[in-house]
């Protein structure tokens, strides 16, 4: 986990090693001041201390001082840049993986979840990064320069100290032990929280319409309540944290303040003098405060324990789907081919999604594709661009198999409209270009007369600079529909595959698309998945999808004589009688 997480440190590399550095200086810099404050003091004592001596020790202290500022400074900036710097690229490096994920990889994480990564989970991660370089190296070292500067001070009366670490040791082991499978549920339940918080604000429309604003907030609240309890039973035993390491401070400066008192007495100054004990009692203070300073680290450790593993899993996350070795650069035409395809979306599953296919298309042909719900229509078409691979046979474009293909290559070729139309937050010119970055505004007025988006777009102020909100809110359906089909063919693919998307579009606007497809680019191979008879029913070829298998393939006359299905939609959509359809 650490191997992988330290790949993100890249150029702050230098001040992650610097800054525990830097720490050392400080620290022996704070270890010398009590040194140097117990010879004053027992200058003081033997009245020895003149004028000249205190400003001597007076102009020492100050430089000590002063120098330990400036390290502590120093440390608290390069600690500050290494850890923002470790989060900003963590962050980038989970986002690279992420949408590097095949449809595959992404099934296995929820958009919540992955939202909680990369948001409170890195923030864990990040301060705790931060109390690594810094304050887990500082209290160790300060630990272990007062307690040696103790022994040399206080000779046996510093052996005290001992006693007291093995305490705080088991103490912190326990709590650890008992809080960390805690914090492990409180962040699955965040992910849980976060997913209810996500679909309530996409759904905030069907929310208000059916009135459910108070059931909601209660759900809400009764999510809240669980992170609640969960949390507070996690913090409760790493309370205990607190009070542990004072009752430690506490009792050894109690000790040390009764044993060295009474040698200092008994023995007149020979074994322990005033000087001594004064520095003595610093040095145990400094010791048991980096005590509590290494407890704080290890309850940040492990809170971010859990975070940093979700991380991890993110990140060694590999894409089922990847580049062959020697990839194929171009795509010679849209000709697809299914040779005995069957495919499920996990190798657990008991059925597959798709079974026994096999289908021939020549480029430039109109393919429609219609079925019932679930048979498995949007599942077939996302195997010819690689969003996922087939489970068994083979689908080939261009007469090469797919997984021969660079898949930037494919995926430019092969155009495809999803079901869920998506835009993003930017002008409509800036939505198209995903497209084609390098579109011209012709190409893209051609484009949106072919899509029959110009029609609205005209009727707007700012024409193709009118800003498109974020997942296009401001457009209707049909309207968003439209723009994602212009976007699709200023890839100028080889493959157009439109997934039920004209849906939302009246049947006149559907039928003016289709004809300018037709007529505009009659080389690209045209797959049109449609719930409407009328939006296939010119197609060269119609496949029809029944429970993941091809129920029957032909033309619309064909299939209104052979097969049942297909009729029975047509009548149902058409409102005629048996005889008429035959």
């Amino acid at each position: 986990m650490i191997k992988t997480l330290v790949k993100s440190l890249r150029e702050f590399k230098k001040d992650s090693i610097k800054t525990p550095l830097i720490v050392s200086g400080e620290v022996v810099m704070e270890c010398l001041i009590p040194f140097v404050i117990a010879r004053l003091v027992n200058l003081l004592q033997q009245g020895q201390a003149t004028m000249d001596v205190l400003i001597k020790y007076g102009g020492i202290l100050l430089l000590l001082a002063l120098l330990s500022l400036f390290f502590g400074a120093w440390a608290g900036i390069t600690a500050a840049n290494a850890s923002a710097g470790f989060g900003k690229n963590l962050r980038r490096d989970l986002f690279e993986s992420v949408s590097n994920f095949s449809f595959e990889n992404i099934d296995k994480f929820s958009a919540s979840s992955l939202v909680t990564r990369m948001t409170t989970d890195i923030t864990n991660v990040q301060m705790a990064f931060m109390m690594v370089i810094r304050v887990a190296v500082r209290a160790p070292l300060m630990i272990i320069f007062s307690f040696t500067m103790a022994v040399l001070m206080g000779g046996r009366l510093a052996l005290i100290f001992l006693f007291s670490i093995p305490f705080l040791g088991i103490g912190l082991a326990i709590i650890i032990r008992k809080s960390l499978p805690l914090f492990r549920a409180v962040f699955n339940k965040y992910d849980t929280l976060n997913a209810s918080v996500q679909e309530n604000i996409n759904g905030i429309r069907v929310v208000k319409s059916f009135v459910r604003e108070k059931y909601e907030i209660d759900k809400f609240d009764r999510a809240v309540e669980d992170v609640r309890q969960d949390f507070t039973k996690a913090e409760k035993i790493l309370a205990l944290n607190t009070p542990m390491m004072q009752f430690a401070l506490y009792t050894v400066m109690v000790f040390t303040l009764s044993f060295g008192s009474y040698l200092v007495i008994t023995t007149r100054g020979i074994d322990l003098n005033v000087g001594q004990l004064s520095s003595l009692l610093t040095y145990s203070f400094q010791v048991l405060i980096s005590l509590m300073m290494l407890s704080m680290v290890f309850v940040m450790i492990t809170i971010s324990t859990e975070s940093a593993e979700r991380i991890v899993a993110v990140l060694n996350e590999k894409s089922s789907i990847v580049n062959p070795e020697y990839p194929i650069y171009e795509v010679a035409n849209g000709d697809i081919s299914f040779k005995n395809v069957s495919f499920k979306y996990s190798r657990k599953a008991e059925r597959y999604a798709l079974e026994n296919i096999n289908i021939d298309i020549k480029s430039g042909q109109t393919i429609g594709i219609v079925g019932g719900t679930g048979s498995s229509k949007s599942s077939l078409i996302q195997l010819i661009s690689r969003l996922y691979d087939t489970t068994e046979g083979d689908v080939y474009v261009g007469d090469r198999n797919v997984k021969e293909y660079d898949l930037v290559t494919l995926r430019d070729q092969v155009a495809v409209v999803l079901q869920k139309n998506v835009l993003f937050s930017g002008t409509i010119k800036d939505n198209l270009r995903w497209g084609n970055k390098e579109a011209t505004d012709e190409e893209i007025r051609e484009a949106c007369h072919l899509a029959c988006a110009d029609e609205f777009i005209d009727l707007m102020p700012k024409g193709y600079d009118t800003y498109i909100e974020q997942g296009g809110s401001n457009v209707s359906g049909g309207q968003k529909q439209r723009l994602c089909i212009a976007r699709a063919l200023l890839k100028k693919p080889k493959i157009l595959i439109l997934d039920d998307s004209t849906s939302a579009v009246d049947t006149k606007t559907d039928a003016k698309i289709r004809d300018g497809l037709r007529r505009f680019i009659p080389a690209t191979t045209k797959i049109i998945i449609a719930q409407r008879i009328a939006s296939v029913e010119d197609a060269d070829q119609i496949i029809v999808m029944s429970k993941g298998t091809i129920n029957a393939i032909g033309t619309h006359e064909e299939l209104l004589k052979t097969n049942e299905i297909y009729k029975e939609v047509y009548t149902s959509q058409n409102k005629v009688g048996d005889n008429d359809g035959k």
